[in-house]
């Protein structure tokens, strides 16, 4: 139809048509705005096209965002259990690669198609964007389109089929993960204390090193009934009733210094505030508390910091982060100061500076021209890779002068979206014109070995995850959701418990396996 020779048209009807298909579910399921995609290829099939700059676009506002969302969990894999999870991910990406290869060589699969059927199989967006980068072949949209719905469907099954393949019911595996969270991120409590050790007497908060010595805040003190936030100046004596904050441990440590613990309550002074600040000052980013040391100077206390969701006990050390909540204790007078530090803007928290994306995106893009060669093969990391690369390091960085390369989570989803339905629009319908040709040379069988390379690796990893690694159920619903890059995955196993646990295994699994897919996509296409 001649309306659609106006590309701006069409891409908006498909991308409009897409949301409204994604919508539609059946038995429970939904495609959401991966429908676009197939949209797309119809649209394709019928001659309409969508310009590759809308391609080029999209692409890298879409990795530039995945990869800023991705850095810190990335980087923070390697800490803790993420070394276990981050081999985990290994395991099943290149198992996953593994059955490509066999498809390819064995079976006679066109390689192009057989790259887009593992991207499609592990639902990827950001393998489908490296797999064409690399390949230049819209094959690899036919396969990805081809094995994306069982990729998304089988992974949800076998999530709810879980429990009864590792035998285990989801509350038992919710007990051990609440006994094992409360060793890393102990509650925050608060509890008062007289103070009656003689050693102490006399001695002032600072020359005590109290929060050293303990790691709990004092966050008030009581004398002769009149409560007052204390300085590290703040002479402690016999009789004293002071407030303390931290985990049991560290309250514990302040019931061994300070004295026992009692049950009088210390009045909230009406000149006295407590109350919840976020950090949106571009200034305080990256510094420590100790840097900006608001106790000496505004006599103002932190008595936690909440961070994605878990309450943190700060300590002089503590590095601040875009969107932190700090809970403040400090005079009203002070307390107005105290907030314009940090900023306090909720309005501030969902602009979008654009001059970091662009930047970074350019920098990538850079990176990506880089050949480096090696015996017979000649390496770059493409557009794909490179940006992806400059955004997760940029994300850990954090920081540089007045450049903030996070972003809030409304800025980083509204790009995100945007690049991610460009890019899936003008794919689909670049690839919609073969895809005919395509099912006609190799009928069923694209579906079947789609199948094949989304069970096999999720198989794998389930026992290698039980057996070898020991993980909790939880954990093994997140890490392979992860592993598999499912959001929707993610999505089934969030409805199965009320833990977090699935959740910090995929943050910190998603990310090494949108690596390494990028990576085994490239290799498999160096191979041939």
């Amino acid at each position: 139809m001649e309306i659609f020779s106006n590309s701006y048209f069409a891409l908006f009807v498909i991308i409009a048509l897409g949301y409204l298909a994604g919508r539609i579910k059946i038995g429970g399921l939904s495609l959401d705005v991966s429908a676009i995609i197939f949209v797309a290829l119809l649209f394709g099939h019928f001659g309409v096209i969508i310009p590759k700059d809308f391609q080029n676009l999209g692409l890298v506002l879409f990795i530039f965002t995945i990869g800023v969302q991705a850095g810190p969990g990335f980087f923070e894999s390697f800490r803790k259990d993420g070394r276990a999870l981050a081999l985990f991910a290994t395991i099943l990406i290149v198992a996953a690669g593994l059955v490509s290869l066999i498809v390819i060589t064995a079976f006679g699969v066109d390689k192009n198609i057989a790259i887009g059927l593992l991207t499609g199989a592990l639902t990827s967006t950001p393998g489908l964007a490296a797999a064409i980068d690399y390949t230049n072949s819209p094959l690899a949209s036919i396969g990805y389109g081809v094995a994306y719905p069982f990729g998304v469907i089988g992974v949800i099954l076998f999530v709810r089929l879980m429990p009864k393949l590792m035998g285990k019911k989801v509350l038992e595996a919710e007990q051990e993960y609440t006994r094992e969270i409360y060793k890393d991120y102990p509650e925050i409590e608060k509890k008062n204390f007289v103070v009656e050790n003689d050693n102490i007497v006399g001695k002032s908060i600072g020359e005590l090193k109290i929060r050293h010595m303990t790691q709990a805040v004092i966050s008030r003190v009581m004398r002769d009934d009149t409560a007052f936030a204390p300085t590290p100046n703040t002479i402690l004596l016999k009789g004293d009733i002071i407030k303390a904050v931290g985990s049991p441990d560290a309250l514990h440590r302040v019931n061994l210094l300070i004295g026992n613990e009692t049950d009088v309550e210390i009045p909230l002074d009406p000149q006295y505030d407590v109350r919840g600040v976020l950090v949106t000052n571009k200034e305080v980013v990256n510094k420590t508390l100790g840097q900006i040391n608001l106790l000496a100077t505004y006599g103002a206390t932190i008595t936690r910091i909440r961070r994605a969701g878990i309450d943190i006990s700060p300590t002089p050390n503590s590095k601040l982060l875009m969107g932190d909540k700090l809970i403040v204790a400090a005079s009203k007078a002070n307390m107005a100061i105290v907030a314009r530090i940090f900023g306090d803007d909720d309005k501030r928290l969902s602009d979008t500076d654009l001059l970091p994306v662009a930047i970074g995106i350019i920098l990538g893009a850079l990176v990506g021209m880089i050949h480096i060669t090696f015996s017979n093969i000649d390496f770059s990391f493409g557009l794909t890779g490179g940006v992806l690369l400059l955004a997760l390091v940029l994300s850990r960085i954090g920081k540089t002068g007045p450049l903030i390369w996070t972003m809030s989570s409304a800025a980083n989803n509204l790009l995100r979206q945007l690049g991610l339905v460009l890019f899936l629009a003008s794919v689909g319908t670049s690839a919609g014109a073969e895809i005919v040709n395509t099912f006609q040379q190799y009928g069923i069988e694209l579906f079947v070995w789609g199948a094949v390379i989304t069970l096999i690796p999720m198989i794998l990893a389930l026992y290698v995850g039980k057996f070898v690694f020991k993980m909790n159920l939880l954990t093994l619903f997140g890490a392979i959701t992860g592993g598999m890059t499912s959001t929707p995955g993610l999505a089934a196993a969030d409805s199965m418990t009320e833990t977090n646990a699935h959740s910090i295994a995929y943050a910190t699994v998603y990310p090494v396996a949108m690596v390494l897919l990028i990576l085994v996509v490239q290799s498999l296409n160096l191979l041939f």
